[in-house]
């Protein structure tokens, strides 16, 4: 009974950590790649986005609204936003 409990909230801790993940869906223009700032609800992370491709990157939050610092200035995102990266700025689409 301890046993099927303690597998029930592992499971549970699990599942509400994978929920408030925030993904960026990118298309990186640019054969560079970019390790910009994202503030969210009161902390600050970093996010890489690789060169000359198409991905996905995922930061633990679970704000609905993120702000990317970027060379041309803070950008901010929503959640499963995609995003285009050209000469180091973000373009939301």
């Amino acid at each position: 009974m301890k046993l099927k409990m303690m597998l029930f909230t592992l499971a549970f801790i699990f599942l509400a950590n994978v929920a408030s993940a925030f993904t960026i869906k990118y298309y990186n223009k640019d054969s560079k790649n970019y390790t910009m700032e994202v503030k969210s609800n009161g902390s600050t992370q970093e996010v890489e986005f690789r060169s000359s491709t198409s991905g996905s990157s995922t930061i633990q939050t679970s704000a609905s609204e993120v702000e990317i610092n970027t060379s041309c200035g803070w950008v901010k995102v929503k959640n499963g936003a995609k995003v285009i990266i050209k000469d180091g700025c973000i373009t939301v689409e």
